[in-house]
């Protein structure tokens, strides 16, 4: 690890080294990650960075309990003689900060009052009907759009981040390109992963329809199954899934929204999460209504998550992770849900047209991200929700074809990210080469600066 601890000797502060999480991010040499913080980190709070609000530390301001204006710019900086870029802010906290959702307010004065109200709901909610819940829903979300942080549709803060160190170091090492290992292999644009969570016995049961939609677009999709409780689970239907070439995943225990409820029941029910995913041969896990605790996530057995959303006004628990590329929490590798989930644009939003999933897309792919959709077999058993499923279909096959959109299962994605968080960019003759395992599908790009713009070019 090359992040050192703040240390102060006679009140003389040393230099905070930070590239971890950039070298993570773009895969490149050491030497382009030459970041310091000078000074003493401040406690937490916000602060921004041009445009975009970002939460961390800093040194040389006090940032912001809020995210609202006005807040400290924290774009000024200094490069030394060696080339060594003085920032403000710790990059690597502040990154952390906000992927791992450190700026929501878990600990507020009605945290208890919140989960009564959620612990009565989901007691009642199998005894409500749709329409009721939909009522519920939009009254606990009334005023989602008026949400400061982060952005709605999609926020990209962290990616934008990076793309200004990117810049920077471009600028202070006088280097006309930057190598890196590119985000997706054969030099794809970028990534999308579809998500099938079953929540009832009709939802199982239509899975075998819903795989033929998929096929019927060449897209093979991932199928979170609840283990317990909400309906019986056969070998036979996790074989029907697997043997047609999709994933089986483990979602939650049995869907009651309690499993991050505190430690204790936390850790009752992962025992048997865990069972299950070995029992499957299950190697991802989502939780149930995207509650999550991303502290806790060292004790799930598993290779990925896909519990954390991008921006998550329309959720029931609020937060975000800033970012549209997947990140690693400890040894677990998250790929966060980068878009609107079915549920919520047809029941929460009342649409039934795919214009807010091409617009989340387009802005993903802007930053060569991954999209991560969810379409739940039990919401679009009927013909206008079905059209709206296959249209978005259409529309990734359409991307594939026209902007070379890479379409793999999650476990897929999963693979290919771990592996290329273990390959290494190796200088030869004032050649690069990538080596590592997954090698042969890796691509070496190069970032330059047009019109104070980063440009990506990927050799081929």
């Amino acid at each position: 690890m090359s992040t050192n601890v703040n240390v102060a000797v006679g009140d003389v502060p040393k230099l905070r080294t930070m590239s971890d999480s950039f070298i993570e991010y773009y895969r490149c040499a050491d030497r382009y990650s030459r970041f310091v913080l000078k000074g003493f980190p401040s406690e937490s709070g916000y602060f921004r960075l041009g445009r975009d609000r970002l939460y961390g530390r800093s040194s040389g301001f006090k940032p912001s309990d809020s995210p609202t204006p006005p807040l400290h710019d924290a774009t000024q900086h200094e490069v030394d003689g060696d080339g060594v870029i003085h920032l403000s802010f710790d990059i690597d906290e502040t990154v952390d900060s906000m992927r791992q959702e450190r700026y929501a307010n878990h600990g507020s004065a009605n945290e208890f009052f919140q989960s009564a109200i959620r612990d009565t709901y989901y007691l009642l909610r199998p005894l409500l009907p749709l329409h009721l819940r939909k009522h519920l829903q939009k009254l606990r979300l009334k005023g989602w759009n008026k949400i400061p942080f982060p952005t709605w549709p999609v926020d990209r803060t962290v990616d934008n981040v990076f793309e200004h160190l990117l810049r920077l170091a471009l600028i202070s090492s006088g280097e006309e390109r930057i190598p890196f290992i590119w985000f997706w292999p054969e030099g794809a644009s970028g990534c999308a992963i579809v998500t099938h969570d079953v929540e009832t016995a009709l939802g199982r049961d239509f899975c075998s329809t819903v795989m033929d939609i998929d096929d019927s677009f060449a897209i093979k999709a991932s199928f979170q199954v609840v283990p317990e409780k909400r309906y019986h689970v056969t070998r036979s239907y996790l074989d029907s899934i697997t043997s047609r070439g999709f994933e089986v995943a483990v979602q939650d225990l049995n869907h009651d929204g309690n499993l991050y409820k505190n430690r204790s029941i936390f850790l009752e029910r992962i025992k048997k999460i865990n069972e299950y995913g070995r029992a499957w041969g299950a190697t991802g896990f989502r939780s149930a209504i995207l509650y999550r605790r991303q502290e806790w996530f060292g004790d799930l057995e598993f290779a990925y998550d896909m519990s954390v959303p991008n921006v998550a006004h329309l959720d029931p628990q609020h937060g975000g992770c800033c970012t549209v590329m997947p990140y690693f929490v400890g040894d677990i590798l998250e790929l966060p849900v980068t878009t609107i989930q079915d549920y919520s644009l047809f029941h929460i939003l009342n649409d039934h047209s795919i214009d807010i999933w091409k617009q989340q897309a387009q802005l993903i792919l802007e930053k060569h991200g991954l999209m991560n959709f969810i379409i739940h077999p039990d919401y679009v058993t009927h013909g206008r929700e079905q059209e709206v499923f296959k249209a978005l279909l259409a529309h990734l096959a359409k991307l594939r074809a026209d902007n070379e959109l890479w379409i793999p299962t999650a476990g897929e994605a999963a693979k290919w990210w771990r592996q290329r968080s273990r390959m290494t960019l190796v200088e030869d003759k004032q050649e690069w080469r990538i080596e590592g395992e997954g090698s042969a599908g890796a691509r070496v790009a190069y970032a330059s600066l047009k019109d104070n713009t980063i440009v990506y070019n990927v050799s081929m």
